[in-house]
């Protein structure tokens, strides 16, 4: 048996006669930052889709800590230990920040009454650094800040593994360095991460191994060095200028 937090063997998700994803077996260790990359409509959010349960796999299986998840429903997921943010950032914008943070630790089971889910909440809160504006509504926040929400609200859940959908995307500089540096501090804590993104320089700054989708299709995975020189990831998404690039790097 398998002593990886997430395993997928064999996952296929099909919309009638599309396969979005394809026999996609793949193992994630406790601990890690794990990268998933690939061209858009790669499958990658419909891969996330899958194991958190929004869409069952329609062949294969996920298990999670060696328990069969496959057909868990969100919320079932959710309290099975897994969490995750959402690439359109959409907070319940008539809810304050603490409001909405405590709303993700009573879906997902976090908290056993509202009173602990508001503790827990500003708890997260602190942890992102929005402690300050936890009583503002929701929908007054920038887009840094609503990304901070959604990571908040994610951590809310106590989950063992966190899925990132384009947590950085539209963020400046310097904002996705602030974004790594919160990536990393929660990675410490001991959450295991999967993030989504297309910025390379993220996944290649904190991703321990990355794995690569093209149309529905795992085509490879490894270490950053070792997709970044892999001939079918240069061909399907990198490029040759980036990949030597990358290796000069390296």
């Amino acid at each position: 048996m398998s002593g990886a937090l997430l395993d997928l063997r064999g996952v296929t998700r099909a919309f009638g006669g599309l396969k979005a994803v394809s026999d996609v077996t793949l193992s994630i260790p406790r601990g890690e930052i794990f990268g998933l990359i690939g061209p858009n409509g790669a499958g990658k959010t419909t891969l996330v889709n899958v194991i958190t349960g929004v869409h069952p796999a329609t062949t294969g299986k996920v298990l999670f800590e060696g328990r069969d998840v496959t057909r868990f429903k969100p919320y079932q997921a959710a309290r099975a230990g897994i969490g995750r943010t959402f690439q359109i950032v959409q907070p319940f914008p008539e809810l304050t920040v603490i409001e909405n943070v405590a709303a993700s630790a009573l879906f997902a089971g976090a908290a056993p009454g509202i009173r602990a889910a508001r503790e827990q909440a500003m708890e997260q809160l602190a942890f992102v650094g929005l402690a300050e504006s936890a009583d503002r509504n929701a929908a007054t926040l920038t887009l840094a800040m609503r990304k901070r929400l959604e990571v908040a609200k994610g951590l809310a859940m106590r989950p063992k593994l966190l899925l990132f959908d384009e947590v950085n995307a539209g963020l400046n500089a310097t904002e996705i360095d602030q974004a790594l540096a919160l990536i990393r501090a929660i990675a410490e804590t001991g959450v295991t991460i999967l993030i989504i993104e297309h910025l390379m320089k993220v996944v290649l700054s904190v991703c321990t191994r990355i794995a690569v989708l093209h149309h529905g299709e795992l085509i490879a995975a490894g270490t950053p060095q070792e997709v970044v020189t892999d001939s079918r990831v240069i061909q399907a998404y990198l490029g040759k200028r980036y990949a030597a690039r990358g290796t000069a790097n390296a």
